[in-house]
């Protein structure tokens, strides 16, 4: 049986099927065990990271929208998401970017490419709705295997798949979902 970090360098070399296989075992790994009093957020440690605190309030989140959260480790020299979310046996990976800055949503979405196609913004402060479906847009122009961008604001969340990015409309669209 091979280690959760080789499992999760060997995501970098599939696709599809492949893929979502992967990360089923990644998340059966033995490795995991769940948070301290929480069902449903499983980690393998981890706990002294940086942006720990970050992570476990995205994955109170997520669980709260009825996902199963695996929080991801860190494993030196691989570049890996931060989470696996599970939602009636539908896996997806995410990187968590927070957004506390009131023009970094840009940049923290270019971070992330190497990691996954997909990406969770955890927006805590008030981001121009214009600005940010700019700098969406953007993501998904440069980065053409980009797949989706999540948005948790609050209690809303919003899905941006990159066929709804595209769209002429997809500006004033994104500022109407966003308010």
């Amino acid at each position: 049986m091979n280690d959760l970090a080789t499992d999760l360098a060997r995501l970098h070399d599939l696709e599809g099927a492949d893929f979502i296989k992967q990360l089923k075992i990644i998340a059966a790994s033995e490795e995991f065990h769940p948070l301290k009093d929480e069902q449903n957020i499983f980690t393998t440690g981890g706990e002294k990271q940086e942006d720990y605190d970050n992570l476990i309030n995205a994955a109170h989140k997520a669980v709260e929208l009825g996902y199963k959260v695996y929080i991801l480790p860190n494993p030196k020299r691989i570049r890996t998401a931060d989470f696996i979310f599970e939602q009636h046996g539908i896996y997806k990976i995410y990187e968590l970017k927070t957004i506390q800055g009131k023009a970094s949503a840009g940049n923290r979405l270019f971070d992330s490419i190497g990691q996954t196609h997909h990406v969770l913004l955890n927006i805590k402060t008030n981001y121009n709705a214009g600005r940010l479906a700019t700098e969406i847009r953007d993501y998904f122009q440069q980065y053409f295997k980009a797949r989706e961008v999540v948005i948790f604001k609050g209690k809303q969340v919003i899905t941006i798949k990159r066929e709804f990015a595209m769209k002429k409309s997809f500006v004033v669209e994104f500022r109407k979902r966003y308010r």
